[in-house]
């Protein structure tokens, strides 16, 4: 039976997400950032985590070099960071979004986010059209505050 990619889109819009921005740097200067939904937690011990990559993406040189990456959830006020980091290319606009600083494993952090997350990556795993990039957390932060949150297509408000 083969699914219709529409379809699956569509169905797979029905779950609802926090919103993240994925980040890498390498020695050089260069850093990337996207948003990123296809974001979990995997394991406590080793505390694991782990994103997913479209293989296209102009990011996969930097995150394909990288040791570390970082996992920026946003807060519910950050909905144009977000947007700005979802469009395609990794120009200099999507930075000046938002203000950022670099991390204990040199991965950028977004200022405002509701959490960060530090880790070095231990996996590059190859899976359909994306790459799988698991991570071991070696610094994590939260802050107060309310999620952004999407679902079927949309930014969201939490309601609590």
């Amino acid at each position: 039976m083969s699914i219709d990619s529409a379809d699956f889109r569509r169905v797979m819009g029905r779950f609802a997400t926090g919103v993240t921005v994925a980040t890498a740097a390498l020695p050089d200067g260069r850093r990337v950032g996207l948003t990123v939904n296809s974001f979990v937690s995997v394991s406590l011990t080793p505390p694991l985590v782990l994103f997913c990559l479209h293989e296209t993406s102009v990011a996969q040189d930097v995150f394909g070099q990288a040791t570390h990456y970082a996992i920026n959830i946003l807060a519910q006020d950050q909905e144009a960071v977000s947007r700005a980091f979802a469009q395609r290319g990794q120009g200099a606009e999507r930075w000046q979004s938002c203000t950022s600083r670099l991390g204990i494993s040199g991965a950028p952090l977004l200022e405002g986010a509701l959490a960060t997350i530090e880790c070095k990556i231990t996996q590059r795993i190859s899976a359909g059209d994306h790459t799988i990039l698991l991570g071991e957390v070696v610094h994590l932060q939260a802050h107060e505050g309310t999620p952004l949150l999407y679902w079927s297509s949309s930014y969201r408000k939490f309601v609590g």
